[in-house]
């Protein structure tokens, strides 16, 4: 059974079609990276899959169970996890605080226990806090655990928006732009950084992303975007040489 599985969806923004027709089967383990120039559609996608938006059309699948309907927080339950765009941290938090809050979707206690501090609380809070700090440690953040979030540098605030998302223990991680901002030697720095996770943590990516460099030299196949519609997919040699992929980001005349 594929983990994932996209068929003939569709999405209307008031008459504007921003994904039309979108299919996507991707299998256990995968790294694959969804391009396109902006406005193609591809955080849309991303959307969708998450519970943000939904579909006007079509079915997403996630190990067989139909998701369009679920609610984000369900979704994230069932194993999809995802960063943005722009980074969103709970900034005025501390580091720990921010790696804490996405395990609260795994707590064994009633709200009457967290009321009154009775029960499994202080069981269950000590187990989430050595969690989050465990896995801070592993992203190499443990020594700012007690920083508020605001105060860390860009690319920290990177990882430990990825590190949030890892928290919810899923299968499958959605990374949106994770290169954003980056300069060259950061993007290489990056893609081990990605190739890592997907082996520390046994879990699926699908990656946005606009630095081909990255996409490149990691993504196993592309799925190219543009206007909403799929306009080409395969192997990242074959794509970078696809008259309808130079179009679509040089423009006509130029690809010709």
């Amino acid at each position: 059974m594929p983990l994932l599985e996209i068929s003939k969806v569709t999405h209307r923004f008031e008459g504007l079609c921003a994904v039309s027709d979108f299919n996507l089967v991707l299998k256990p383990h995968e790294l694959i990276g969804i391009i396109g120039p902006n406005g193609a559609g591809k955080t849309t996608v991303f959307n969708l899959i998450t519970g943000v938006y939904r579909a006007t059309e079509g079915s997403i699948k996630l190990q067989g169970k139909d998701l369009v309907g679920m609610t984000p927080y369900q979704i994230t339950r069932l194993g999809i996890a995802r960063t943005f765009q722009n980074i969103r941290l709970f900034k005025e938090l501390s580091v720990l605080d921010n790696v804490r809050i996405a395990h609260y979707g795994q707590i064994a206690y009633s709200p009457a226990e967290a009321l009154l501090h009775i029960g499994r609380f202080r069981s269950e809070e000590k187990r989430i806090t050595n969690q989050a700090l465990d896995l801070l440690a592993i992203f190499k953040l443990d020594e700012s655990a007690n920083e508020k979030a605001k105060n860390l540098p860009y690319g920290l605030q990177r990882r430990l928006e990825i590190a949030r998302a890892l928290a919810t223990e899923p299968t499958l991680l959605l990374l949106d732009e994770p290169a954003a901002g980056m300069n060259p030697n950061e993007i290489m720095q990056l893609m081990d950084f990605i190739r890592w996770i997907r082996k520390t943590f046994s879990v699926t990516i699908i990656l946005i992303e606009h630095q081909m460099r990255l996409v490149m030299g990691i993504c196993e196949r592309l799925v190219v975007l543009d206007f909403g519609a799929t306009i080409a997919q395969g192997l990242p040699a074959v794509i970078q040489e696809n008259p309808k992929v130079m179009e679509a980001y040089l423009g006509q005349e130029v690809a010709s």
